[in-house]
C-alpha cells in the first residue's frame, strides 16, 4: 500500500496572521479561544475586532450570525483546530446559509494550546477543509506554503464565500498579547463601532 507523504509544517502562526491583515479595511473580525486572540491582537488591536474569551467551539457560529445580519460587509473568523474540532456542526449550518461575506480562518498547530499542547485529531491526520467541502463550503483548502497563503489572502478578501483555509502553522510559544479582557467592554466597542455609535 502506497503511503501519502504529507507536507513538513514551517508556516508561523504570527508571521502568518499578518500577512492576512496586511489588506484589511473595514472587515468584521472574530477571534476564537486563546492564540487566536492573542495573535490579532499582536498584530491589529481594531475596534471591528470581538475577542471571545470563552465558549470554546462558539467563533464560527458568532460569525456566521454576524455575517448574516451585515451582509454587506465582509466577516473574517480566526480560529484554531482544537476549537474548530468542537464545534464542527457550525461548518454544516454555514453551509446551508450560504453567507456570501463569509471567511474561516484556522490556525492549525495540531495542538490544544490552552491545555497543555496535546496534539489535535488534526496531528493524526483528520483533514479540516475536507470536513468544509464535504458539508458544502464553496471554497476550502488546506495552506501548507508561502505560495498558497498568497493566494488564499486575496480569497479571503474577495472571494465569493463561504471560504474555509486550514493553514498548517508550526506549534510556539508566542508572547501573549492580551487585549480588553471585560465582556461588556468588547461588547460596547465593537457594537459602538459596528453602528457607528461612540463607545458607551
Amino acid at each position: 500500500m502506497m503511503s501519502i507523504a504529507i507536507p513538513k509544517i514551517t508556516l508561523q502562526r504570527r508571521p502568518v496572521v499578518t500577512k492576512i491583515l496586511e489588506p484589511r479595511k473595514d472587515e468584521l473580525l472574530i477571534t476564537g479561544l486563546g492564540a487566536p486572540t492573542w495573535d490579532v491582537a499582536s498584530v491589529s488591536d481594531h475596534p471591528n475586532n470581538f475577542y471571545l474569551w470563552g465558549g470554546m467551539g462558539g467563533a464560527v457560529s458568532t460569525g456566521l450570525g454576524l455575517a448574516l445580519a451585515k451582509p454587506e460587509r465582509r466577516v473574517l473568523v480566526f480560529t484554531g483546530d482544537g476549537e474548530m474540532l468542537m464545534g464542527l456542526g457550525s461548518l454544516a449550518t454555514v453551509a446551508v446559509q450560504k453567507p456570501k461575506n463569509f471567511a474561516v480562518i484556522v490556525l492549525d498547530n495540531e495542538r490544544y494550546g490552552e491545555t497543555g499542547m496535546q496534539k489535535t485529531a488534526t496531528a493524526s491526520g483528520v483533514d479540516l477543509s475536507l470536513v468544509a467541502r464535504g458539508v458544502g463550503f464553496h471554497i476550502a483548502r488546506t495552506i501548507w506554503t508561502e505560495d498558497e497563503l498568497s493566494e488564499a489572502t486575496n480569497e479571503i478578501y474577495s472571494a465569493h464565500g463561504p471560504v474555509f483555509y486550514n493553514i498548517k502553522v508550526q506549534p510556539s510559544d508566542d508572547p501573549m498579547v492580551l487585549p480588553e479582557k471585560d465582556g461588556l467592554s468588547l461588547k460596547h466597542r465593537f457594537k459602538g463601532q459596528l453602528l457607528g455609535r461612540k463607545k458607551l
